[in-house]
């Protein structure tokens, strides 16, 4: 692999640097978390018309067709600015239907998504809240759904869900309009409001079989993989961007008439907070490489990934409210709102202690 970014995935990566603050600043993050889904149609479709709700997707479904490290570098950005709204749910469901779903329903569903024309979202955690698949258990009784999801990101800014269920003893994926009869939202506590989950309900409720069986098992896996290495992508933008904060914080805060940057004590502080940033970020990079490039050990490098952000994240937004005192704490500080994001996104897709164990399976296997 190249050990850094090209001119052009720089660019890409300059670009939305400058963007999101500029579109989304922090008065409008806090802005959004007071609203029910933390959506801004109006941001949705300037991220759109930049083509990167197609990001990943072919060409032919109006997608740009750019790689896993394009997305890294993107959704980085994001991270980094906070950006609240359903463009991680949506791209774990363009995933799964880019890997599963019929041509017909490509051009239909996923052609939307990446033209910035729909949203969408996964429906795949139940009551034991487990992230193997194995733990799915909702049945299916031919092309309707009765059941119960729980934790489901951005539902309610979502305009089509995808369900896993059982059909039969078979995994299976159902697509469902999100005003179907019989489909019932309600909103759950989430530590962080830029991320709204929801509880669904599902009486009855019509739906379209995008696959079954070990299409559909492959699709998840897939689709799981690409969302989990982006979010850690997006982990090491917040981790930078707390360190950013911390850093600034450092030099301009005094205490014994000299800046409390040049205490020994805090430097180490920043220190472990850089190292932690820097290793989250190759291991996210990486791990897209890997996916964009199918090289074996692809899911050993997603999981590795996601184990050390979980911890790291966690890690330096606790460092940076060391770093502030009481401030780090206070509403009117930016810094517990990355450390509410950090909270969120450790038990996102499987934490620390979930992804170590599959990091253990996979290398018993190759064994």
């Amino acid at each position: 692999m190249q050990f850094g970014l090209t001119e052009t995935q720089q660019m890409l990566q300059k670009s939305a640097r400058e963007f999101f603050p500029a579109e989304c600043p922090m008065a409008d993050v806090r802005r959004l978390m007071e609203t029910p889904t933390a959506h801004d149609p109006a941001l949705w479709r300037k991220i759109a018309a930049q083509g990167w709700t197609g990001i990943i997707f072919p060409e032919q479904y109006d997608g740009l067709g750019l790689g896993m490290v394009e997305l890294a570098a993107l959704i980085e950005e994001m991270g980094r600015a906070l950006v609240p709204g359903p463009f991680l749910s949506t791209l774990l469901a363009a995933a799964a239907m880019d890997a599963a779903a019929s041509e017909t329903q490509k051009q239909k569903y996923l052609a939307s998504i990446c033209r910035g024309d729909s949203t969408a979202t996964l429906a795949l955690l139940e009551a034991t809240a487990r992230w193997d698949l194995d733990a799915v258990e909702m049945q299916a009784s031919g092309s309707t759904l009765t059941g119960r999801k729980l934790f489901v990101p951005d539902a309610g800014a979502a305009d089509f869900i995808l369900c896993a269920a059982r059909s039969g003893a078979d995994l299976a994926l159902f697509l469902v309009d999100s005003k179907a009869m019989g489909l019932t939202l309600t909103p759950e506590p989430a530590l962080d409001a830029t991320r709204k989950l929801y509880q669904v309900g599902f009486d009855h409720v019509a739906a379209e079989l995008v696959a079954s069986g070990a299409t559909a098992r492959a699709a998840l896996e897939r689709a799981l993989a690409v969302a989990t290495a982006a979010l850690v992508a997006e982990m090491a933008g917040g981790m930078q961007r707390v360190l950013e904060i911390s850093v600034a914080y450092a030099k301009t805060r005094k205490q014994f008439g000299k800046p409390i940057g040049q205490f020994q004590a805090v430097q180490h502080q920043c220190a472990d907070m850089f190292l932690l940033t820097e290793s989250s970020r190759s291991a996210a990079y990486y791990a897209a490489w890997a996916l964009q490039e199918n090289v074996p050990e692809a899911r050993l490098a997603v999981s590795i990934a996601k184990s050390y952000a979980s911890d790291a994240y966690r890690e330096v937004g606790n460092r940076g409210i060391q770093i502030h005192g009481g401030m780090g704490f206070t509403w009117e500080n930016d810094l517990h709102l990355y450390y509410r994001r950090a909270k969120a996104s450790e038990i996102a897709f499987g934490d620390a202690a979930f992804h170590r164990e599959r990091i253990a399976r996979l290398v018993m296997d190759r064994a």
